[in-house]
């Protein structure tokens, strides 16, 4: 019997890895704009760090984690999300140490025992950037800013794009806004999910998350959050508002959202779009200001995002890719067709030359007739197809077809590289 994947851990093709490559190589460049740098946590981690930090009451702790013992009997667990994982190792080398802000971004694989759907899978990858050390709404605004900015070089429609926006307030507030959910639903209590019934007596808070029609509907008028914010938190988020304002970008205050990590304080948020129908989330993040102090570190104030590679690169698959992306998932740039064995030799050489002047370049290994070779060439996206043959080479040259025009150039074998780079 064949061994096969394990259930919601799918394989990424070559054929689609390149357009995977072309968005990360995007958002290096665009975090890094913003003074971003990557940081790489371990994908193995204690699993009290998401209980301590994520929060026992959310799903991803009580029923999604990927929880298992070590040798020694010490609880280890896949990581579910990366945020905890990040100021984990800001607290542990102490990066508070260094003063201002630390922004930090990290790409990678995510594992949550979930139900396998379209562009989310039991291992998917995030990408996410973390910024601590500053209560500054201004620092909110920049992160948002920044994800908006993102989405725009990705090629999605900035009118297409909207904030759904909320705050759910500091330590001080939640109490009392836990207890006037409850209030609201306990009389619905019967009409909750199996779900939503534990969420009511562990943290009401998690109903509002919930996907559930039924729940939902319960949900419509429940009290907002916004309606308990102490004057601190409504200072922070009215100045948030006005940042956003300053910098154009659309928002819709959403009462219901507040993100399903107990970590949040204060700001959360998610970027969708219009052109996506009812899934339309792209990303989402927030405020944590609490997070590191329940770490064991120092009490440090913190705000990001995080978003799904699989979810964004079937929006992006939809859609005509830029100049860059053209150029990364198109194939070789050019495509070497030795007329018989003995130009192999030469071909060889001419491949490492072009190689190494930056200039993408293949050839057939399959020992394919020249006629199928060709195809090939055409198939893979190549620009020019290099024939070489015996009498070509005799004389020191290569004939060059610019596969996209038909025009056939004979080029001299030591100019081939200053050639193509000088087309476009």
């Amino acid at each position: 019997m064949k061994v096969e994947a394990v259930r919601g851990m799918t394989d990424i093709l070559p054929e689609e890895t390149s357009l995977w490559q072309y968005v990360e190589a995007e958002i290096r460049e665009a975090v890094a704009l913003y003074g971003y740098r990557e940081i790489r946590t371990p994908i193995v981690e204690r699993a009290e760090l998401f209980a301590r930090g994520v929060g026992e009451t959310t799903d991803i702790v009580h029923k999604e984690m990927y929880v298992f013992p070590d040798k020694k009997g010490q609880l280890l667990a896949l990581r579910p999300e990366a945020t905890a994982s990040v100021v984990r190792a800001y607290i542990e080398h102490g990066l508070y140490a260094r003063g201002g802000v630390a922004k930090l971004y990290y790409l990678g694989p995510m594992f949550r025992y979930e139900k396998p759907q379209k562009g989310r899978k039991r291992q998917f990858h995030q990408y996410g950037v973390e910024a601590l050390g500053s209560l500054d709404p201004a620092l909110d605004a920049e992160v948002i800013d920044l994800a908006w900015y993102l989405m725009e070089r990705l090629g999605l429609r900035r009118e297409g794009l909207f904030l759904r926006l909320n705050s759910i307030g500091c330590p001080r507030d939640r109490p009392r806004y836990r207890e006037a959910l409850r209030e609201y639903f306990l009389p619905h209590r019967e009409g909750l999910c199996t779900d939503c019934q534990r969420r009511l007596d562990e943290n009401p808070l998690r109903i509002l998350d919930c996907n559930g029609h039924t729940c939902q509907e319960i949900a419509r008028d429940a009290p907002r959050s916004l309606d308990y914010l102490c004057e601190g938190c409504r200072a922070h988020f009215d100045e948030l508002l006005g940042y956003l304002d300053a910098l154009g970008l659309a928002y819709e205050k959403d009462p219901k959202l507040v993100r399903g990590l107990d970590y949040y304080t204060r700001t959360v948020f998610e970027l969708a779009s219009r052109d996506l129908g009812a899934q339309d989330a792209l990303l989402g993040g927030g405020r944590y200001d609490g997070l590191a102090e329940a770490l064991g570190g120092p009490p440090t104030p913190g705000v990001g995002f995080a978003g799904g590679m699989e979810r964004l690169i079937l929006v992006l698959g939809e859609r005509e890719p830029g100049e860059r992306c053209y150029r990364l998932i198109s194939g070789p740039r050019a495509y070497l067709l030795p007329v018989a064995e003995e130009e192999k030799a030469e071909a060889l050489k001419i491949l490492a030359a072009l190689r190494r002047a930056g200039i993408s370049a293949d050839m057939d290994y399959a020992g394919r007739s020249l006629r199928k070779r060709l195809q090939v060439a055409v198939q893979r996206g190549a620009r020019y197809a290099l024939f070489l043959g015996e009498e070509e080479l005799s004389r020191g040259e290569g004939k060059v077809r610019d596969l996209e025009t038909g025009v056939e150039e004979y080029v001299p074998v030591g100019e081939l590289v200053p050639y193509l780079q000088g087309r476009s």
